[in-house]
C-alpha cells in the first residue's frame, strides 16, 4: 500500500495494490476509483484533498488479528 500526496495539485492518491488498471470510475466529481480486471479496487484519487481530508494529521496503525 502506498499513499502519495501531490501538494502542487492538492491530490491524494491511495494505492491499495499494484495492478493493471482496467477502469477508473467516478465516485463523485472529486473522487476516482481505480479498478482491476477482476473488479477489485486498486486505488483511490481524492482531488482537493486538503479541504476534504486531514492530511497534516495522517497516522497509520496496524492491529494483530
Amino acid at each position: 500500500m502506498k499513499i502519495k500526496y501531490f501538494q502542487d495539485t492538492d491530490t491524494l492518491y491511495i494505492e491499495f495494490r499494484e495492478a493493471e488498471i482496467a477502469e477508473t470510475r467516478d465516485l463523485d466529481e472529486n473522487t476516482l476509483l481505480d479498478i482491476d480486471q477482476a473488479g477489485n479496487i486498486c486505488g483511490i484519487t481524492v482531488e482537493h484533498a486538503s479541504e476534504r481530508t486531514d492530511i497534516p494529521h495522517f497516522s497509520f496503525e496496524q492491529f494483530a488479528a
